[in-house]
Formats: C-alpha cells, sequence, structure tokens
C-alpha cells in the first residue's frame, strides 16, 4: 500500500477494553509512536502471542515484558509466514492489518477456524486475500484503499442475551432483524439449537460480504450439551450466557478446551461459578471449563458482575428465571459493549430497576 492510514505523531491511548490487537497491527506500520495502555485488568493479559509476528515482521514494540503498557515505534515491515499457536481472530486481524502495508506476501495458517469477519472486509475492499485449507494468504497491493460505505450486521455476540432470554423465560416470543450469522461466531446459537431451542432464521442474505438473517426465537425446554473443540471459538464470548441456560437445562452440561475464558475481562470461569452458585446454580469449576447440572431453580441474590460487561448481561437474564430479587453489583460495565441492553430488555417487556 502507498498510502498510509496515520501521519506522523506520539501518542498515549488508554483503552477500557481490548482493540488492543488490532491497534498493535494498526501502528506498527505508521510513521508513529504510541504508547497503548489500559485498565489493571487489561495490563494483566498477556500480549506475547500478538507482538511476537509482529516483531517477525520487523516492528519495533517496547515494554517491560509483554503486557501493557507497551510502546510501538513504527517502522517498514516485511511480509512473513506464520502458524498460529491457537485459533485467535484477534491476532490473525492484527497480523493482517500490518502485512496491508508489509514488503512481500504474508502467509497465516490457523490450527483451527476463527472468526473470519478481516478476511470478509478485506475482499470487499479488492485486497487479495486467499484462503485455503487453513493458510490464509494477503498480498500486498501498491494503491491505497478506498473510502468506502458499510452496513455493519447486528451484533450476534449481543443479540445472545435476548435470543437466550427469550429461550428460558416461560411465554416469550421475540424477533431480531438483521443480526450477523456468520458461520464462525453462531456457534451459540448452534448450540441452543441442539439444546432444543426453538431459533428461526429468516430473510437471509448478504451485507458487506456477511451473511445476515432475522431470528425469531420462542421459549422452549432445553436439554443439556457438551462444548468443546471447534466450537469453542465459534462462541468464546458467549459462554457466560450459556452458562445460565445450562442451569435450565435437563441434565448435565460439561464445557472444555475454553481454557482462553480466565484470561477475557475477568476470570470468567470463576466468575461465573461463584456468582451463579450465589443464585443457587450447581455448577463445578473445571480448568479449562465448567460442569453445570441442571435444571436447577435459581433464586435472587445480589452478585457482582466483576466490571465484566458479558457476566452483567448474563447475570441480569439470570435474574429474569430466578425467585425473588436479583441485585446486579457493577452492572455500569454493559455499556462497555451494549449501552441499549437495559432498553432492549424493558422493550421486550421486562422490568428492571
Amino acid at each position: 500500500m502507498t498510502a498510509k492510514l496515520l501521519k506522523t505523531a506520539v501518542g498515549r491511548v488508554f483503552l477500557r477494553r481490548m482493540p488492543w490487537a488490532l491497534l498493535l497491527g494498526a501502528l506498527a506500520p505508521q510513521s508513529i509512536e504510541a504508547t497503548l495502555d489500559g485498565t489493571e485488568r487489561l495490563r494483566r493479559r498477556p500480549m506475547k502471542r500478538v507482538v511476537e509476528p509482529l516483531r517477525r515482521m520487523g516492528a519495533e514494540i517496547l515494554g517491560d515484558g509483554d503486557q501493557p503498557p507497551l510502546t510501538v515505534r513504527g517502522r517498514s515491515l516485511r511480509g512473513i509466514e506464520y502458524d498460529l499457536p491457537v485459533a485467535s481472530a484477534q491476532v490473525k486481524t492484527a497480523i493482517l492489518i500490518a502485512a496491508l502495508f508489509a514488503e512481500g506476501p504474508t502467509t497465516i495458517t490457523e490450527p483451527g477456524p476463527s472468526r473470519d469477519h478481516t478476511e470478509r472486509l478485506l475482499r470487499c475492499l479488492g485486497i487479495c486475500v486467499n484462503d485455503s485449507n487453513g493458510h490464509i494468504k494477503l498480498a500486498p497491493e501498491d494503491r491505497p484503499l478506498s473510502a468506502f460505505t458499510l452496513t455493519v450486521p447486528s451484533d450476534v455476540s449481543s443479540a445472545a442475551f435476548l435470543i437466550t432470554a427469550a429461550t428460558l423465560v416461560p411465554g416469550s416470543r421475540i424477533g431480531l432483524e438483521a443480526v450477523g450469522v456468520n458461520p464462525t461466531r453462531t456457534g451459540l446459537l448452534d448450540t441452543l439449537q441442539e439444546m432444543g431451542a426453538d431459533v428461526r432464521f429468516e430473510n437471509e442474505h448478504q451485507v458487506g460480504g456477511e451473511p445476515v438473517a432475522d431470528l425469531e426465537i420462542l421459549a422452549s425446554e432445553l436439554r443439556a450439551v457438551q462444548v468443546s473443540g471447534e466450537r469453542v471459538v465459534r462462541m468464546i464470548d458467549e459462554f457466560p450466557i450459556f452458562a445460565v441456560a445450562a442451569t435450565q437445562a435437563r441434565g448435565e452440561s460439561v464445557v472444555r478446551d475454553a481454557g482462553e475464558l480466565r484470561v477475557k475481562e475477568s476470570d470468567r470461569i470463576s466468575s461465573l461459578v461463584n456468582e451463579l452458585r450465589k443464585m443457587g446454580a450447581s455448577i463445578e469449576a473445571q480448568e479449562d471449563g465448567f460442569i453445570i447440572e441442571g435444571p436447577t431453580p435459581l433464586h435472587g441474590a445480589t452478585v457482582d458482575a466483576h466490571h465484566d460487561h458479558r457476566l452483567a448481561m448474563a447475570l441480569t437474564v439470570a435474574g429474569l428465571i430466578a425467585d425473588g430479587i436479583t441485585v446486579v453489583q457493577g452492572a455500569d460495565s454493559i455499556a462497555q459493549s451494549y449501552p441499549a441492553f437495559v432498553s432492549d430488555l424493558i422493550s421486550c417487556g421486562v422490568e428492571l430497576t
């Protein structure tokens, strides 16, 4: 690419959430020096898996170890061949963004499928991105990206909370329009349907290279399921709300191969177990997942979201099916990803205070 995304500058960016990987990939080839910092929780998150491939491309990334704060000094990059140690859309995207400005092609090999939004968008913009049997190759072109207009589908990770609430609350029936149903993101929908949930897809079409559909969800009785392997990657952000659904499913639900949950906005395995137990759930932590026995009646309790937006929303949905009053402390974290969550629940007939 001949154009630069950023002009020469020096700055410091403080992050509350985790676009870390994308920013590192975007900053590494620019004429800029920037320091990326974040909350205490973000400072504890390991960034080696992002920093390592970027350094192999020639990036200069400085810091105390490979944890934030990190300083990026932009410089020229070269294309590489890189085997991802774990399937990660964030790491893949960081490399692909950097590769747009690198000298020579870049090839990434994934050990399993991960979210492919970046590849789809780049193809829509005319960038040559080939994906064959887990090998993703990007060949940079000597031309700038053109301006474009893009309609972003409704986020299925946010919709997951309304979908699960409608599944669990007796007599519910809701419709959601234009939800992104990219197959790399629909692990929870597939799992809920496997559990017996009545989730219907209508008006399926494409928007900006992304599959989109209207969804209709009806209250359903659920049965237990086991989740592991490739399915975990496709629903990694939805395990808090899946755990709530599993408390109402008949039998023993088991999650394995989900150790990454321990390094999210909170340790989601420990947090889920501790808070759902307060509400009466039969849930046991495992090193890389958890086991839930159901169905178990939940009761209202005062629970802690641990500054984790997805945990806060999951506990709110748990409160909808619990006897008595549930108080979610730290619910303000919901605004990080879904500021309309409360108003959308109210529009569905839910009473919240």
